[in-house]
């Protein structure tokens, strides 16, 4: 188990890092309400709906629903992970941050670790040296050749192997590496006993993190040599699907409001080296999910780049369902005339870079959706607008959709009334495309309902300290961000706890909305608005039970016919009218009535189930008035 910073020193640590004094480095803040105000510097904004709440140490803006605690916000504004957050904290209180404590598997890893960073760092280094030696002539010739500056080639570490098979391994060597330790880390090969370098005859490209640990290497063959470009095999430091080249450069620059996302190792340094700031490339692999979340930890938006042709073109394609995955605005960058990146800057330079227009990510793909359609045809028009109205379906913002929907209009003749008509089609086919049971299923266990108001405001509650934790129950809550929040809380974690130690941004978010929740709750209403939301939630529930037994009405001629299909199905719920009640109630294990307290002109009357023997009144759900006439809701169940 990977060590861990004891738990009293974490809160000391949040004690004594107050919230105010960590912001107001960055924001300035001005006092109102309880709380402190300001600009956010997550976004921008005229008007300040940043806040920051002294006794909950949190906090949020109402604008971009940034949240968190001290810790998170030095992550944010640092772009730091944990542990680096917790440090540069503990440095400004004159805390010392204790030695953690792990087992010897655990030590034993962390020290191999170390000694890989410590070979691919020294190794980088006698690549970077070995670029200026006269038998790497050429590859320093190719590398001004792509008009990169000795400045450049040092920012970014590049270097050259050395013209021997084994170079870099001896040089290794000489500095105490073993050969299994160089094997490990990706810099030697073994082969029929003997050792050899893994990089030959290339340029070199150091990838390096964002905590500039060295991880491995890329490297641009010379002459015909195969294959082009060759990076570091996956190693105990380098995983090439979580990480991105020039992470490193990232962390450096602040408010980016885009990061853009290229192909190849020189056109990053091409773009950077011309002033063009936040650019990455992926490590010889297509996106991941796992580096679309690191990039969104710089930018608000990612821009993609890659090549025209049909490999780039689907690349970028599945890059977008990515960023829609997460949750990512996305654009898609073209240059000109077919040029990549590293050419179009080298030609044209920042001024002409900086007046291209980006995709949105739905034009690009109407782009895409018409270019095998002749839309001079009537059959292939009408399948564009459908192609369209299904990409168009999943856009959010009203503007942006009027305008894509004038265009589409535009191109195909059909009124924006008829478009928006496919569009609620096309969401159904969609949706009809899913085995009923299976379209179920999800809506009960993934989808689960919205968040409400009562019951952010019961989380309000408990973390005021107003109700007492026996008032309430986690399994009061149906949100399950704020079920697993309740528990934490009840539980007896501080909210400032509780955020540092999210694990995603959508939780984050979630919490940070709840705990920001400026409910009017004093010592006097506190359990009467407890109660009120406790009855609306359970209404809320019951309501939904009932939207889902009709949506999962099965409709039956017969009893019988009711009867077999109850034995084939998990639950199964029947809905009618007098006869199908007094048929069906000998196959049911519960019955919900509505019971009126009214006697009625009628010589027909239910059967009163509180007076048959073989059932109980197991839970009155509701009770009330209506036009004067008192009900209650029960639900009963057979002995």
């Amino acid at each position: 188990m990977a060590g861990r910073l004891p738990q009293a020193w974490l809160d000391e640590l949040r004690d004594r890092a107050d919230i105010v004094q960590v912001v107001s480095r960055y924001v300035q803040l001005n006092p109102k309400g309880g709380r402190y105000w300001g600009l956010c510097p997550f976004h921008g904004e005229k008007t300040p709906s940043f806040s920051v709440n002294p006794q909950r140490q949190m906090y949020y803006c109402f604008g971009c629903h940034a949240g968190g605690s001290a810790i998170t916000f030095v992550m944010e504004m640092e772009h730091l992970d944990f542990m680096e957050a917790v440090k540069l904290l503990a440095e400004q209180v004159h805390m010392e941050v204790p030695e953690l404590t792990h087992s010897r598997e655990d030590a034993e890893s962390k020290s191999r670790k170390e000694r890989l960073y410590e070979a691919n760092r020294q190794c980088a280094r006698f690549f970077h040296a070995q670029l200026w030696k006269k038998e790497s002539a050429q590859i320093l010739e190719y590398l001004h050749g792509r008009e990169l500056s000795d400045s450049t080639i040092r920012v970014f570490g590049l270097g050259a192997t050395p013209p021997q098979s084994d170079g870099a391994t001896r040089a290794m060597r000489e500095l105490g590496f073993t050969d299994a330790e160089l094997v490990s880390a990706g810099i030697s090969v073994r082969r029929e006993g003997r050792m050899y370098d893994m990089f030959r005859q290339r340029a070199i490209f150091p990838i390096i993190d964002a905590q500039g640990q060295v991880l491995g290497f890329g490297g641009r063959a010379m002459g015909d040599a195969q294959p082009k470009y060759l990076n570091t095999s996956d190693t105990p430091v380098f995983n090439k699907r979580k990480g991105v080249y020039a992470a490193n450069m990232l962390r450096k620059q602040r408010d980016l409001k885009r990061v853009i996302l290229v192909e190849g190792y020189m056109d990053v340094v091409a773009l950077i080296q011309h002033g063009v700031n936040g650019v990455v490339a992926t490590l010889g692999t297509a996106l991941t999910n796992e580096q679309a979340r690191l990039l969104k930890r710089y930018a608000p938006e990612i821009w993609v780049s890659y090549d025209g042709d049909s490999a780039g073109q689907h690349a970028i394609m599945r890059a977008l369902e990515i960023f829609e995955q997460e949750d990512i605005r996305a654009r898609v960058l073209f240059f000109p005339d077919n040029l990549d990146p590293d050419e179009f800057i080298r030609q044209r330079g920042l001024d002409a870079f900086e007046h291209l227009r980006p995709l949105k990510a739905a034009e690009y793909r109407m782009q895409r959706a018409k270019e095998d359609l002749d839309l001079s045809d009537d059959d292939q028009r009408i399948e564009y607008a459908k192609r369209c109205a299904q990409i168009l379906s999943k856009v959010r913002e009203p503007v942006e959709l009027e305008t894509y929907l004038q265009t589409l209009a535009v191109q195909t003749g059909f009124s924006k009334d008829v478009l928006r008509q496919q569009m609620g089609l096309s969401i159904a086919e969609a949706n009809n495309a899913k085995p009923p049971r299976e379209r179920i299923i999800r809506r009960r266990a993934g989808d689960a309902p919205a968040a409400s108001m009562p019951e952010k405001t019961l989380i309000a509650l408990l973390v005021s300290g107003l109700m007492p934790k026996d008032a309430v129950r986690d399994t009061d809550f149906d949100d399950p961000q704020l079920h697993m929040l309740a528990q934490k809380l009840l539980a007896g974690s501080s909210p400032a706890a509780i955020l540092a130690e999210c694990e995603t941004e959508q939780q984050r978010v979630a919490y940070s909305e709840a705990f920001a929740l400026n409910a009017e709750i004093t010592q006097d209403n506190a359990a009467a608005v407890a109660e009120d939301c406790l009855r609306t939630i359970r209404q809320a529930r019951l309501q939904r039970q009932i939207d889902d037994i009709r949506a999962q009405l099965d409709t039956c001629g017969s009893a019988e016919k009711a009867a077999a299909l109850s034995r084939t199905a998990e639950r199964c719920f029947v809905i009618g009218g007098g006869s199908v009640y007094r048929q069906m109630l000998p196959f049911c294990d519960a019955a919900y009535v509505t019971k009126v307290h009214v006697m009625p002109e009628s010589d027909t009357f239910f059967p009163n189930l509180d007076e048959d023997k073989d059932w109980y009144l197991a839970e009155t759900l509701q009770s009330g008035e209506e036009n004067g006439i008192a009900y209650e809701m029960c639900l009963y169940r057979r002995k």
